[in-house]
């Protein structure tokens, strides 16, 4: 469908910008009827919201010529839930009002509120922010509201979920009863229902969501996964689909660092995104993704709405959405703007049948299978090098060169093997993995008492532990065990990261039940030491053990009027 005719100004970067055709929530937003009027949209997430209400607004806030209103405070204003969202959504913009000559400026939390405070009093016409910032703005009267024609709510059905709803209603109070509001929301609840009926005027019910069918440009697929098993799984998913960008969903804080630390030992370039990260922390992983330095971001579900990432193919659960919106949210950030993308949910055996509730309720079908194995990634990756620019791009007069000197020492097959090589030393190794099947789920409870009595699990990196560098090696004790899932897989990485030494510093891991003990290099364990002790992180109770395998006495003995010293480290609970 094409576009309805829109303002010279927009209709010009719409073209320059390649949109040619209108999507269902664009096309509906802009019909005769609803020009002008109070609407309340229910539309998908991906569905081309931010570039409608963009188009919606701008009968309202555009003169004749397609130029912004005059005038030095703001005649329209967008409200989103989180800082990463309104910050898309000033992008959005941005570019969408480049001809206009409206100044945008977005105001979040996180972000020096005195530099927005100069942005807005050097004169703003759109201004895009999260709820609490913008009411401290409008209460130490940085932000002038007086003069609105517009204001649209981003994702108001998440806004009211996080707790916005006084903000929100501040905010709406303030503004003149003669402003245009626009509600957009993925689900219209009782409590988006009710905020329309106190603060719109006559508006117009849009959906465009498609009811409960789900987004028809993202394929389902439910992976069965054994016990123990979830990041294998993870790996070999990451491996099998090789998406441009990639996300994977865990539930917890603990649960993202964990998974991002195992990702970055397996050899992925991957970042992470929760709400305890700064914004600085959390503009870095985002730009990391759009400039391709990183494929994989790890999140909680932070991410889950409103976040456009570049060329995202692939959504992986690595652990179950707590209900079918959130499933559905998740999985929006891929199969956007007619992109294709997967979303894949893994699924141990208890909890199978939770799994399939939540997608009736999501109202999708997915696929069962298991997860991909080593042999069908090794069919993929062969299939993979025949295509990759390393062999199809015209070589250079050197590389001939170099190609012709290298055949005149070494035979065809010596060449191929050392570039199959090359190739498979850049890419992450995959995982053995098994598919449990349709069998009945096991019961959840405690461990075997066989596994609760197991010997220590023992780690070695893979390479020579008879070393010299080992030799008269220093060992330290930290305070966690398999009863608080220690693991070799993310401790290396964060004692590698937190002692500020490499992996081969380090010597032999053992796991125990309610300890882990482990070997440093002598050369570099004092330093180890005084680093372990600096502040950062979660608590882990860390001592320096002696010959006999017991505490060393200035570890140990107790000092008055301080606290035995405690590191923290960044781990799973």
């Amino acid at each position: 469908m094409k576009f309805p005719e829109t303002s010279p100004t927009l209709a010009r970067a719409l073209a320059e910008h390649d949109y040619s055709e209108a999507t269902p929530v664009q096309k509906a937003v802009l019909a005769a009827q609803a020009e002008g009027r109070d609407v309340v949209v229910s539309a998908q997430t991906g569905s081309g919201k931010t570039v409608a209400y963009g188009l919606a607004i701008a009968s309202s806030i555009l003169d004749s010529d397609g130029k912004i209103l005059e005038g030095s405070s703001p005649v329209a204003l967008i409200i989103a839930p989180t800082r990463e969202l309104a910050l898309q959504v000033e992008r959005e913009l941005a570019w969408l009002y480049k001809h206009t000559g409206a100044r945008i400026v977005s105001c979040v939390g996180g972000m020096d509120p005195k530099v927005e405070r100069r942005k807005l009093m050097d004169g703003v016409q759109i201004v895009v922010g999260t709820p609490g910032r913008l009411r401290d703005h409008i209460e130490r009267r940085a932000l002038n509201i007086t003069d609105l024609v517009a204001v649209v709510l981003d994702e108001a059905d998440e806004m009211l979920d996080l707790g916005f709803r006084e903000d929100l209603e501040f905010i709406l109070q303030a503004t003149p009863d003669n402003r245009r509001t626009l509600m957009f929301s993925a689900t219209i609840p009782k409590t988006i229902a009710a905020l329309a009926k106190r603060y719109q005027r006559d508006a117009m019910r849009i959906d465009v969501a498609g009811g409960d069918r789900g987004h028809a440009d993202i394929e389902y697929r439910a992976i069965r996964v054994a016990p123990k098993e979830t990041e294998h799984a993870v790996v070999n998913l990451l491996r099998f689909v090789e998406a441009q960008t990639a996300i994977v969903f865990c539930n917890t804080r603990e649960a993202v660092r964990h998974l991002q630390a195992t990702l970055q030992e397996r050899g992925f370039n991957a970042v992470l995104l929760s709400g305890e990260l700064s914004q600085h922390e959390r503009n870095q992983s985002m730009q990391a993704l759009r400039d391709g330095r990183a494929r994989v971001c790890v999140a909680t579900d932070v991410a889950a709405r409103g976040i456009d990432l570049p060329n995202c193919e692939l959504v992986i659960h690595a652990e179950l959405p707590h209900d079918a919106e959130a499933l559905q949210h998740r999985s929006g950030r891929t199969g956007r703007a007619g992109r294709k993308g997967v979303s894949a949910i893994l699924v141990p055996a208890i909890r199978r049948r939770r799994a399939e509730m939540m997608l009736r309720d999501a109202g999708v079908r997915a696929s069962w299978g298991g997860p991909p194995t080593a042999e069908e990634i090794g069919r993929l990756d062969q299939q993979r090098m025949l295509r990759d620019p390393l062999l199809t791009d015209a070589p250079g007069e050197e590389d001939i060169a170099m190609a012709r000197l290298l055949l005149a020492q070494r035979t065809p097959e010596q060449l191929g093997a050392a570039l199959v090589r090359v190739y498979r030393a850049r890419l992450p190794a995959v995982e053995e993995v098994v598919d449990p099947g349709d069998g009945p789920p096991a019961r959840e409870g405690r461990e075997p008492r066989e596994a609760r009595n197991a010997p220590p699990q023992s780690f070695k990196p893979q390479r020579d532990r008879g070393a010299a560098g080992f030799a008269g090696g220093a060992w330290f004790r930290l305070d966690i065990g398999r009863a608080r899932n220690a693991d070799p897989k993310w401790l290396l990485p964060m004692l590698c990261r937190k002692g500020g030494i490499t992996k081969a510093d380090i010597g032999a891991i053992r796991v125990f039940e309610s300890e882990t003990k482990f070997e440093v290099t002598a050369a570099v364990a004092t330093q180890f030491a005084v680093n372990m002790k600096k502040p950062g992180g979660e608590n882990i109770r860390i001592e320096r053990l002696g010959a006999n395998g017991e505490p060393m006495a200035s570890e140990s003995a107790p000092k008055k009027k301080k606290p035995k010293y405690v590191a923290k480290a960044d781990r799973p609970g």
